[in-house]
């Protein structure tokens, strides 16, 4: 059963909104300031990662719309390279993907549970019972059918954009206390302060790529999902830019760098008890929204490598009166679960999963160089196309390359072990994949050799 259209423009604004907006912009800006130790760094950092960002989803945009498939983000690999890189780097990716939801959930789960346990129950514990409950409500939710999923993510996004909107309002409160004057740790290198900063920048700032995984779902999809794509990410970097200036405006770039908890304290700051809960509130659902949009949006990948032979056919199989992805949903459901008993800091899971996704994305935004060719044919059908070509492409990518080679500096001389666990998970995929191709036909041989010594016989 194939995937039919049922979300329209909005719905992928949303979407998108939704993968970009987790939990990041309420923690990372900390990260980001302690990696910067200098306010110019600080707002330069989310200044470039917006442009970039931009750039990446101005050349996915041109990619969805080329390419509008679902699984897309797996298939434009296959298309453009060989299945055998499709599979290693979306494997891989797919493994971060869980790993990533499973931590923005903990991180939710610790604004909510004094609102929701007794005291005896506020540790580690509590926050497994809230996360596995969310996840398992988000879950049946999306089995009801992918049109409840994307209206369940839609009211889910107007609170944390309204959340977003109250923490901004909060410099014009008249009595807003000044900036903290908290000492500042300083970079001894600019440079590598810089590039370490665009590590939870970038991070902040993704998640839109995962778009083009919905190609078969999108209605008019060669002019929507360009279109949804970048009005979501120009939302999104008016919302980051505006709340970084107030959460600096208050805090100031020493009390960012001391304060994990960001937004809920600096409006208990200035609103209060009060203002405390209703911001840890709004910032579990907007953890929710997270959590629901990869739920909605990871299954399709595992439906494109079914397709192509490398996953078993169920996880293709796709409910005719849902459009749920039933099989597909409940393993990277199941996925996200198994990680929550391990996941121990959100904050040292970052630099793994950056390092998976700068690999993955800028590989994938270098085939927009190879798609152009190959469909040369759709240049004149009036889809979208970048205008300052390869201009924008290229800053892209060549950012993240930058990103990537911070992140392999700091494993290689801080943490050997970590390094090569990285880079050997992608060997692995590699071997898993031809494991996968060749197990078939070497069965396929050995029935061959069966049936004709039995007919000799």
């Amino acid at each position: 059963m194939s995937i039919k259209p049922k979300l329209n423009r909005f719905d992928l604004t949303m979407i998108v909104i939704g993968l970009v907006i987790g939990l990041g912009i309420f923690a990372t800006p900390g990260d980001v300031a302690l990696s910067a130790g200098n306010s110019w760094i600080f707002f330069g950092a989310w200044i470039f990662g917006g442009m970039v960002s931009l750039c990446g989803a101005l050349t996915f945009a041109e990619i969805g719309a080329r390419y509008p498939v679902t699984g897309g983000f797996y298939k434009i690999f296959s298309y453009c390279y060989h299945p055998a890189v499709a599979f290693m780097v979306n494997w891989v990716l797919v493994i971060s993907n869980a790993a990533s939801v499973a931590a923005v959930a903990i991180k939710g789960a610790d604004y909510i549970k004094p609102f929701l346990l007794p005291a005896n129950m506020q540790g580690d514990l509590g926050t497994k019972i809230i996360t596995i409950t969310s996840v398992a409500i988000l879950y049946v939710i999306n089995f009801l059918g992918i049109k409840m999923s994307a209206r369940v993510q839609n009211v889910l996004m107007i609170f944390k954009i309204g959340l977003i909107v109250l923490i901004c309002f909060a410099v014009f409160k008249s009595d807003a206390p000044p900036a903290a004057m908290a000492s500042i740790s300083r970079p001894s290198n600019l440079v590598t302060a810089f590039g370490l900063s665009l590590v939870a920048v970038f991070f902040t700032y993704g998640g839109y790529q995962q778009t083009i995984n919905f190609g078969g779902d999108i209605i008019n999809a060669k002019f929507n999902i360009p279109r949804g794509i970048y009005t979501g990410m120009l939302v999104v970097i008016v919302l980051y830019l505006s709340i970084n200036y107030a959460y600096f405006h208050v805090l100031g770039l020493g009390g960012l760098q001391q304060r994990p908890a960001l937004a809920a304290k600096m409006v208990g700051v200035l609103f209060g008890a009060t203002g405390y809960k209703i911001t840890s509130i709004l910032i579990f659902l907007s953890v929710l929204a997270y959590v629901n949009v990869n739920v909605l949006a990871n299954p399709r990948v595992y439906y494109a490598m079914a397709e192509d032979g490398v996953l078993p056919a169920v996880f293709k199989k796709v409910n005719p009166k849902t459009q749920v992805q039933e099989f597909g949903m409940s393993f990277f459901v199941g996925s996200i679960l198994v990680v929550l008993f391990f996941v121990a800091s959100f904050s040292k899971m970052l630099n793994y999963v950056m390092l998976f996704d700068t690999v993955g994305l800028s590989m994938a935004a270098l085939s927009i160089f190879l798609l152009r060719k190959k469909t040369r044919e759709l240049d004149s059908t009036g889809i979208f196309m970048i205008k300052w070509f390869p201009v924008v492409p290229l800053v892209f990518i060549i950012s993240y390359w930058f990103v990537t080679a911070n992140i392999l500096y700091n494993f290689f001389t801080q943490n050997l072990l970590a390094g090569c666990i990285c880079l050997s998970a992608y060997l692995l995929g590699l071997g898993i994949y031809y494991l996968c191709m060749w197990y078939p036909r070497a069965k396929e041989k050995a029935d061959r050799k069966e049936l004709v010594r039995e007919e000799k016989e």
